[in-house]
């Protein structure tokens, strides 16, 4: 039964091949609001059936998600495409709650802190599409600048938004990251190495996304930047956020 449930909750806390079902329904979910709702549910039923299986998550299944969570993290970094990009970084993420934390009892929360950057992200890449047609790398072509320079509202919005999805400090994704780092560190180097490893990935495929969208020449022509009211409702969404993920610190360390 057990083994059942296991099978069952690889497809939402995606190891691979199984990942492949949420990174094709994803690419072809276009709608922002649906996409964010899907990075919001997806793991949870996942946490749920792990939850069902009420035994310790054996080893070889921790492995199994390291080494899903390396493989999207590596793929990631060839992404130009925004959406796709944000999928991946959900696969990875997602992977690793099989590998455990110092609280494995809020594995909810830690799911939750995984997803809402994401979703935010979400939200604001299809803001982009849009306002602009696309979000892609390739943007400062379509609008003769980097969006930097276009448009620095959202520019700064977007900013913000990877570096939230990567795991940076203040973001409840950094605090599940650190706790799973911290109590792998002594039983299991190799897996803490590996954690490293796929944080590096985010990382650098992160500031790889930003330098394709965010930089930029001078603009030839005149676009309409994001509104202030959303400006501010994004900002605020963006301060809850690091908040409730220095409360999760609390409670993970």
């Amino acid at each position: 039964m057990s083994l059942t449930l296991y099978t069952l909750a690889a497809l939402f806390l995606p190891l691979f091949p199984f990942s492949m079902a949420f990174n094709q329904g994803f690419a072809r979910l276009r709608h922002p609001w649906l996409r964010a709702a899907l990075l919001l549910a997806w793991p949870q039923l996942g946490v749920l059936l792990v939850a069902a299986a009420e035994g310790p998550i054996p080893g070889w299944l921790a492995g199994w998600a390291l080494l899903t969570a390396a493989l999207y993290a590596y793929r990631a970094l060839a992404l130009r495409e925004v959406g796709l990009w944000v999928g991946f970084v959900a696969t990875s993420a997602w992977a690793l709650l099989w590998v455990g934390s110092a609280v494995p009892n809020l594995l909810h929360l830690q799911a939750l802190g995984f997803s809402l950057p994401l979703a935010l992200m979400a939200l604001l890449t299809g803001f982009m599409e849009s306002r602009f047609g696309t979000a892609h790398s390739g943007i400062g072509g379509r609008l003769g600048a980097g969006l930097a320079t276009a448009a620095p509202r959202l520019a700064a919005l977007f900013v913000v938004a990877v570096l939230a999805a990567v795991a940076t400090p203040m973001f409840p994704n950094f605090f599940t990251l650190l706790a799973t780092l911290i109590g792998q560190a002594g039983p299991a180097p190799l897996a803490a190495l590996a954690l490293v490893l796929v944080w590096l990935l985010w990382t650098w495929s992160g500031a790889r996304l930003l330098q394709g969208i965010v930089v930029g020449p001078s603009p030839n022509t005149d676009v309409q930047d994001m509104s202030m009211t959303l400006t501010w409702v994004y900002s605020l969404g963006f301060v809850v956020l690091a908040v409730a993920g220095i409360a999760l610190g609390g409670l993970l360390l």
